[in-house]
């Protein structure tokens, strides 16, 4: 076997230890000399050079960005996980020719949907969505990110939260996290301009907790502006410190009529 393939087979034995052991810091710095190791590569992306070891380079290469993705998810480094999976996503197109599918690519797609949705990046999601071929919408790993979806832009908040219960991989789990408390806040954005109180039973029911504690933990943490007296949630105190913007009405007013005016000499 090459020198150079060699040296980076045995740090990538030793960065997948680290990685199972979850020492984090041991993992990322293993990843970053992976990284370094790997530019002396002409076999990949972007030049694709046809060499003795073209295959075996390339194998590697994307086995050592789908751990840097999976680290990243441990880490909750989003930043991370978004760089690792551009320099991934070329094994998974550019590459395709050249590679046997990789086991891990559809749970790997599907988190990155995922992640996007949590990000509230829509448009970028159906995008991706789009360039997977046919058989791929068909995985469970993108099923599972596609009916999320459909349930969040249907405002089916229960399916969101219930889906943590189905995920296709114990990876998901950090995204499902941060979509459930995007959907809560979005809920808890609408409770309180829409009710002035909510007993504890009903908000507990409305943010969908299974028990009053873990209610209580979230208002803490998440809303101290609320007041929990004589059984209820309190938001009047919430609306009160809102700031409240003055519509201009008179400049809006006057703004119309000159359109309305200027109208009148272009017709």
């Amino acid at each position: 076997m090459d020198p150079k393939l060699t040296e980076v087979s045995q740090y990538f034995e030793r960065f997948k230890a680290a990685c199972v052991r979850e020492d984090i810091d041991t993992s990322a710095n293993l990843l970053s000399q992976l990284k370094v190791l790997l530019t002396s590569f002409r076999s990949l992306p972007p030049l694709f050079e046809v060499t003795p070891n073209a295959v075996q380079e390339l194998t590697i290469a994307r086995d050592i960005y789908e751990h840097a993705v999976l680290l990243s998810v441990k880490m909750g480094d989003q930043d991370a996980f978004e760089r690792d999976f551009f320099q991934l996503k070329p094994y998974y197109t550019d590459a395709r020719k050249r590679l046997p599918r990789s086991p891990q690519e559809h749970m790997i797609l599907g988190l990155n949907l995922l992640r996007l949705l949590v990000q509230n990046r829509i448009a970028e999601f159906h995008t991706e969505l789009e360039l997977l071929p046919a058989e791929s919408l068909e995985d469970p790993c993108i099923k599972h990110a596609v009916e999320l979806e459909q349930s969040f832009m249907e405002g089916a908040y229960n399916r969101v939260l219930t889906a943590k219960q189905t995920v296709p991989n114990q990876s998901y789990d950090y995204f499902m996290d941060l979509l459930a408390k995007t959907v809560r806040d979005e809920i808890a954005g609408c409770s309180e301009k829409a009710y002035d109180f909510l007993s504890i039973n009903d908000a507990r029911q409305m943010l969908l907790f299974s028990s009053d504690n873990e209610l209580l933990k979230y208002i803490n943490e998440e809303h101290p502006e609320w007041e929990i007296k004589d059984g209820s949630v309190i938001f009047q105190k919430a609306k009160e410190t809102a700031p409240c913007k003055e519509i201009p009405s008179l400049q809006l007013i006057n703004q119309t009529l000159s359109y309305a005016r200027e109208l009148e000499r272009i017709v």
